[in-house]
Parts: C-alpha cells; structure tokens; sequence
C-alpha cells in the first residue's frame, strides 16, 4: 500500500450492504468472508456509517468465528455525519468517539487502516491530521488515509503529514473508479502516483453496469430496480456508459471470459491501484469476482478499453 509495509491483496472486500436491507443474509455474508480470505484476500473494507454502522457489526461478529482477526486488514473510515446540519466532520472530538464506536461494534481494539471519507471544509486541517496521528501513537490505529477527496486535498494531507519526522502518513487513498467513472485521472491519480499512495478504488465494475447484467433492461432483482439503490446505479445507466459496457462485452466475448473479467481486470492493473474493492449481493457473485484475478488483459485490449472510455482531460493537466 503505497510507501508502507502494509501488504493487501489485489482485490479487497468491501462491505457497505452488509447489515442493510430485508434481503441480508448474515450467513451469506459469512461465506463471502470466508471464501475471500480462501482465495488469498485479506483485506475487508467497511465505514461507520454503512448501515448506521450495522456493517461493522457484521464484520466483527464474524472476526474469529468465521475468520481469525489476524488473517484479515480492516479499514473503516470516519468523518460522514448521517442526519443533522453538519454533514460531515473531522473535528478531533467527531473523529475520536467516531474510532471508539467502530472498534467497538468491530470487537477489536484497532483497525488496519483508518480513513478520513470525506474532506471537511469546517475543520482546521492540522487538527484533522493530528487526530490521526494520535490515533496511530495510541495503537488504534495502524495506518491512515483518506477517501473521496479531491487531488490537492490528498497531495496537501500527504505533504503536511511528511513535513515534520514522526507524523503518520498518508499511506492510502480511496476512490471511486472504473471504466465508466475515470474522473480521478485527471489530478487524485497524479497526486497519489507523485506522492507514493496506494489507490483504492472503490467501485470497479461501475455500480454493476460494466458486468452488462443491464444491457437489455434492469433485471427485477438488480440494485437498479430497488428503490435503495436505484439513484445509486442510474447514474451509468446513459448512453455513454452504454457503450463502453459494449466494448466490454465485445472484449470478454473474444476472451472467452465474462464482461466482469474485463472490468475488472482492467482497474486492478491501472497504475497506482494497490486493489479494487468489491462488493458483492451474494457470496456466489463474489466468488465471479475472485475468478478475475488470474485474468490479465492483452495489451491492445487495454488500450482499446482505454480509448473508448477516455475522460475529457485538458488545460491544465495538459498543455
């Protein structure tokens, strides 16, 4: 992961709807832990307010039942604020008892990898940062990085952190990113790629459209058609998306693999990615997941995928 000594796998699970839902399945949920730690993944990635939390209390009711906690690298992160005025916040005293909830529906006493979701415009960024050395010095924590922030906001957080000897680095950032959403490209990836941080990225397969599962309409049982998720997806679901997941489906057609494969393999080799979260309805989707990860992608399909879905990138990043 970036600079440090912590080694995840190329995949890592995430967890945002364990908890959640009439349709959860605790002991699927358990399988899914369990046969992506048996294919080699270690590294599980959830947050405080997945759930209102419920996704961290999943999590840690299956550390050392389902798995042992030594076997995995958790990540959580803190800063969103569900409900109330204020909705997000670094604030040392939000971020502290935000850590304390969290290990404590976890059942461990520290996290692997502690982020900061979101940026907060309110709070001072030196006390946001010593907060996360604090947490580090104190041992809950082992490592820190943030997520969903802008490319100045990382390279500052990063500089600030190396500035002075014995501060905590900023050894991760997590982004959203796939074939379909290459924003990041524009200034977060420089940044991490300039300053050694392991990119996250979160989301891979674009919300699910890059699988092609809505290529010929929203499948009744698909995150498109629930009214949870629904705003969540129908933001790939226009003709731009459309065509990309064509040239997906194209190149997984002559592969011989699924357009998951493709997708897929194509954000966990990007430059800079340390592993692409993946998140999974059912512990047999997952395990189509895990199945991409001996897929590696020919150079000129690379460059194809590449190409069709290239974002729009100009002045200033180019000139």
């Amino acid at each position: 992961m970036g600079l440090s000594g912590l080694e995840v796998s190329r995949l890592a699970l995430g967890t945002m709807t364990w908890g959640t839902g009439s349709d959860f399945d605790a002991e699927d949920a358990a399988a899914q832990l369990t046969s992506f730690v048996e294919a080699g993944g270690n590294l599980v990635d959830t947050a405080d307010v997945y759930g209102q939390g419920a996704s961290e209390t999943v999590l840690g009711e299956f550390l050392d039942k389902v798995v042992p906690r030594g076997d995995v690298h958790i990540a959580t992160k803190a800063g969103v604020v569900a409900g109330g005025e204020r909705n997000r916040n670094t604030s040392r005293g939000h971020l502290l008892r935000s850590l304390d909830a969290s290990l404590a529906r976890l059942g461990t006493d520290y996290v692997d990898l502690w982020q900061l979701h979101v940026n907060d415009p309110d709070t001072p960024l030196e006390e946001t940062l010593a907060t996360l050395d604090y947490a580090v010095t104190t041992g809950r924590v082992r490592y820190v990085g943030v997520s969903n922030h802008t490319g100045w906001q990382t390279a500052r957080a990063a500089a600030w952190q190396r500035a002075w000897p014995g501060r905590s680095p900023i050894v991760a950032s997590q982004v959203e990113y796939s074939l379909v959403q290459r924003g990041v490209e524009r200034e977060v990836l420089p940044a991490c790629l300039a300053m050694d941080i392991g990119v996250l990225a979160w989301s891979p397969l674009g919300r699910g459209v890059l699988t092609g599962k809505y290529r010929f309409g929203r499948p009744s049982d698909s995150r498109a058609s629930s009214p949870q998720w629904s705003r969540f997806v129908s933001a790939y679901l226009d003709d731009r998306s459309a065509g990309i997941v064509e040239a997906v489906a194209t190149a997984a057609e002559g592969l011989g693999v699924s357009p998951l494969d493709v997708a897929l393999s194509w954000v966990r080799d990007q430059p800079g990615v340390s592993a692409a979260v993946v998140g999974a309805r059912n512990a047999a989707q997952l395990r189509s997941c895990l199945a991409a990860e001996a897929l590696y992608l020919p150079p000129e399909i690379r460059l194809a995928l590449s190409d069709v879905s290239a974002p729009v990138i100009g002045y200033p990043e180019r000139h």
